[in-house]
C-alpha cells in the first residue's frame, strides 16, 4: 500500500511561529553552528532544510566542529561505517563539552529510527541534548525551545510518519541548483537495505505542489534542478488522482528558467518506456541516467529481492541507449553479498564491461541488523569481499577514464558551480552528463551555462577552456 503525502500548512505557520520566538533569545548572540551530513542526496537537502531553519533563529555557520556553539550529526544508516563515524564523533566531542558545556550537540536522521541505536545514546552517550529522527526534522527549532527551557535531553523519536510540513527556510549550497522532494519513503524492501524500515512506505507529493515550487525556484534564478525520492520512477501511483513520473517530468519540462532537470534514484524494475521516451524527447532533462543494478547475477539479484534479472537489465539499458544515444549511465554495485559465488561476482564484472558505464559506485556488502540479509546463510569473508571490491573498481576506473579521454575535443555546455577548491585561478562546473570540468575563469562565471572545449581528461575530472 502506497500514501499520499498531505501537506500541513497549520503546522507550518506553528514551526514558523516558533523560529520567531527563539529567535528573539538567539539573534545577535554570535550563537554558530556546525552540520555534518552523512548519506545520500535526501539527507543532504534534509541539511539544507535545518541551516535554512537554524539560521533564521539566529544561529551561525561554523567552519569548525570543535568551537561551534550546537553541533548537529544528519546520519545514514545503510552502511555500518557512517555509523562507526557517528559513535566515534561523539566520544570526541564528550570532551570538548566538559570544557565548554554549553555547547549543544544533535543526532538525527536515518540512524536514530533504529531502536537499537537509539538505546545506545541513551546508556552511552548522555553527554547529547536532542536526538530526533527522519519524520519530524521540520520541528529542530521547537526541540531546541524545549531543550533550552527545560535543560533535559530531547528523544522525540516518531515510529511513523505524520503529515509532510514544507514552505520552511531552507539554504542551498548553490543558488543556481536546488533538489526538490518529490516522494518519500520506499517500498521495494531489498534485503540488504533498511531505509524502508526508517523513512516509511512511499508517499507523493501531488504535482501542483511540487510544479508551484519549481515555479518559484525559477524566479528566484535556479537553473538546473534535482527530482529526489528512494525510488521517482514510481511516483503518482499512490496519489489519489493517478500521474506517471514520466507525466511530471513533462509538465516540469515547461516550466521557464529551468535549463537542466536530473533526478534520483531510479529503479530497473520500474523504467517504463514512457519514461524513456521522455527522457529521448527532452530538451531540458539532462544526459544520464542513475540505475542501480547491484549484482550481475540473477541468482544474487533474486536474494536481494530487486525483482527483475541480469537480462530484464539489460534489455532495458539496451533501450535506454537505443532512444538516447548520448546518455552517460551511473550505477551502484554491492560485492561480496551473502551466498555471492565467484561465478556470480564474475558475471557482475561482464554487466560493468558490457554497459559500460560513466561512473559506478561500488560497495561491500554492509550488514544491516534488521534486514532478511542479516540472518542470511553464507555471509562472504572479509578478505574475498575486499579482494572482489578491488578488481571491480579497477575495472570501473579503467572504463571511466575511457568515458573521460572520449571527451576530449568536444565543445560542451559546462554549467559552472564553484571556485576550484584546490587551484583559485579554476573554476569547477558538470556537463549535462554530469562529467566534472575544470577550467581557467573567476568568480563571475559561476551559474552560468557556458560553451567549454574539452582539452584534457583524468578519470574523474575534465579540463576544459571557454570558447
Amino acid at each position: 500500500m502506497r500514501e499520499q503525502v498531505t501537506i500541513s500548512h497549520e503546522e507550518a505557520n506553528r514551526q514558523k511561529t516558533i523560529i520567531h520566538r527563539l529567535s528573539k533569545k538567539i539573534k545577535d548572540s554570535g550563537l554558530t553552528y556546525f552540520i555534518t551530513t552523512l548519506g545520500c542526496q535526501m539527507n543532504v537537502h534534509d541539511s539544507e532544510k535545518l541551516k535554512g531553519i537554524l539560521e533564521e533563529i539566529g544561529y551561525i555557520p561554523s567552519d569548525k566542529e570543535e568551537s561551534a556553539d550546537f553541533v548537529i550529526y544528519n546520519t545514514c544508516c545503510v552502511r555500518e561505517n557512517a555509523e562507526l563515524k557517528v559513535y566515534g564523533r561523539l566520544g570526541y566531542l564528550k570532551n570538548i563539552k566538559k570544557e565548554r558545556p554549553g555547547m549543544l550537540i544533535a543526532l538525527c536522521g536515518c540512524m536514530m529510527q533504529q531502536d537499537t541505536v537509539v538505546q545506545k545514546l541513551k546508556k552511552s552517550f548522555k553527554h547529547i541534548d536532542l536526538v530526533f529522527g527522519t519524520h519530524n526534522l521540520y520541528k529542530i527549532a521547537e526541540l531546541i525551545e524545549t531543550r533550552l527551557e527545560t535543560g533535559e535531553t530531547i528523544f522525540d523519536i516518531w515510529t511513523e510518519h505524520g503529515d509532510i510540513v514544507e514552505d520552511l527556510p531552507s539554504i542551498r549550497k548553490h543558488s543556481f541548483k536546488a533538489s526538490i522532494n518529490i516522494m518519500y519513503g520506499c517500498n521495494n524492501f531489498c534485503s540488504y537495505c533498511i531505509v524502508p524500515y526508517v523513512r516509511g512506505r512511499e508517499r507523493s507529493r501531488t504535482p501542483d505542489d511540487i510544479i508551484n515550487e519549481i515555479k518559484v525556484l525559477a524566479t528566484e534564478g535556479v537553473v538546473e534542478i534535482m527530482l529526489l525520492g528512494q525510488n521517482v520512477n514510481s511516483y503518482g501511483s499512490n496519489l489519489d488522482d493517478k500521474i506517471t513520473f514520466a507525466t511530471l517530468l513533462a509538465q516540469i519540462e515547461k516550466i521557464k528558467g529551468i535549463e537542466r532537470i536530473r533526478f534520483m534514484t531510479s529503479h530497473p524494475k520500474d523504467l517504463s518506456d514512457e519514461l524513456i521516451a521522455v527522457i529521448a524527447q527532452s530538451t531540458k532533462i539532462c544526459d544520464q541516467l542513475h540505475l542501480p543494478f547491484q549484482s550481475g547475477s540473477s541468482t544474487v539479484l533474486d536474494q536481494m529481492n530487486r525483482k527483475y534479472t541480469k537480462e530484464h537489465y539489460l534489455q532495458l539499458v539496451d533501450k535506454v541507449k537505443k532512444a538516447c544515444p548520448n546518455i552517460a549511465l551511473s550505477t551502484d554495485i554491492i560485492v561480496g553479498f551473502p551466498g555471492e559465488s565467484e561465478e556470480d561476482f564474475e558475471d557482475t564484472l561482464k554487466v560493468v564491461e558490457e554497459v559500460g558505464y560513466d561512473f559506478a559506485y561500488t560497495f561491500i556488502y554492509s550488514k544491516r541488523t534488521g534486514t532478511p540479509a542479516a540472518i542470511m546463510a553464507d555471509q562472504i569473508p572479509e578478505d574475498i569481499s575486499k579482494e572482489r571490491f578491488n578488481k571491480l573498481l579497477k575495472l570501473v576506473n579503467a572504463i571511466a577514464y575511457e568515458k573521460s579521454i572520449a571527451h576530449i575535443g568536444k565543445v560542451v555546455d559546462v554549467l559552472i558551480e564553484e571556485v576550484n577548491q584546490q587551484n583559485p585561478l579554476l573554476v569547477s562546473g558538470r556537463l549535462s552528463n554530469n562529467h566534472l570540468v575544470h577550467l581557467t575563469g573567476g568568480q563571475e562565471l559561476i551559474g552560468k551555462i557556458l560553451p567549454v572545449k574539452i582539452i584534457n581528461a583524468k578519470s574523474f575530472y575534465l579540463m576544459g577552456e571557454l570558447v
